[in-house]
Parts: structure tokens; sequence; C-alpha cells
């Protein structure tokens, strides 16, 4: 299995300015400022960050790797760098792809259930589900639509089950994640 080179690269750079985009509202966060957050985040999230709950911060740290973890990988999936590290790429590639579009699935499906009248939230909270709707669950749609792009482009027919494998993973992830009321 190996990454072809080709007009499938620009997805991975797509993938990696997204990455990077995403990761400084987490560091923003991390390092005290609500910038953004006060009208498009959870109230309780912000009230953590605001309050600089130590574990919160951590977490926010790390997202704000993972998703340049995310970037690095948007990159790797530009050209051949290996057996072993094309392997790994395409797996998570594929695994973000789930993750991503899964998530922001919830939040847009959500949002529209709202809008609609189908399903209710607290009255305060009804601009916030707006930014879910139209911000984040797009955004995290437009990243799992990227990574599969530069994933699925750069695949020749060995390391499709690489990919495949690290979707099914994310998706069983996930939908543990959901059953259990974590995610």
């Amino acid at each position: 299995m190996s990454i072809k080179s080709g007009t499938g690269t620009r997805w991975g750079y797509v993938v990696a300015v997204w990455g990077v985009l995403f990761a400084v509202p987490s560091f923003l966060w991390a390092m005290g400022s609500t910038f953004g957050a006060r009208s498009t985040v959870a109230p309780e999230l912000v009230r953590l960050a605001q309050d600089r709950v130590p574990w919160f911060l951590a977490v926010l740290w790390v997202t704000g790797f993972l998703k340049l973890l995310g970037a690095a990988i948007g990159i790797g999936l530009t050209r051949l760098r290996g057996r072993v590290a094309d392997r790994s790429l395409v797996f998570c590639g594929g695994g973000a792809a789930v993750l991503l579009i899964w998530h922001g699935g919830l939040f847009v499906v959500h949002g529209i259930l709202v809008e609609t009248g189908a399903a209710t939230v607290d009255p305060d909270l009804a601009g916030l589900t707006r930014w879910y709707l139209y911000l984040w669950g797009p955004w995290f749609l437009a990243g799992g639509l990227a990574f599969a792009a530069a994933t699925v482009h750069q695949l020749r027919s060995g390391g499709r089950r690489f990919a495949a494998s690290g979707a099914l993973g994310a998706l069983l992830l996930s939908l543990a994640s959901t059953a259990t009321g974590i995610g």
C-alpha cells in the first residue's frame, strides 16, 4: 500500500489549514481568553475556562494539540512517506473523518430538530443551538469531509482496509460514547 501523489494532495493541505484554524480557539481559551466562546459555546464550558479549572484547561490544551496533530496528518497524506507511515496515516485519516462527520452530524441534526420544533431546549440555550447548527456542526462536517477526501484520494487499492479499519474503530467509539452519554 502506498499513497499516490497528484490532485488529491490538495485535500491534505485543506485538512492542515482546517486543523490549525480549529486549534486557535482551544489555545486562546486555554490561555484565559473567552473570545468567541461566550455566544458560541455552552455556558458551563465558558465558566470552566473563565474559572481556570485545571482539568478543563488541560482538556483545552490537549484538544488544541490534537487538532494540530490532525493538521500534521493532513500534511502527511500529501505524499509518500513509507509503508508503515502510509498505513498509519490512512488509518488516522479514516478515523478522523468518521469522528468529525459523526460529531458534526449530531450537532446539525439536533439543531434542525430544535429549529423545527421536534425537540426543545431551555430558551436561554436556543441561540446557542443555532451556533451549533450553523457554525460548529458544519465546521466539524467540513473537517470530516476534508479528512475523507484526503484519505480516499491518496489510496491505492491495497490501503483501503487501513482507512476502513480506522473509520470502523472511530464509528464504534462514537456509538459507544453516544450510548453512554460521554460524547
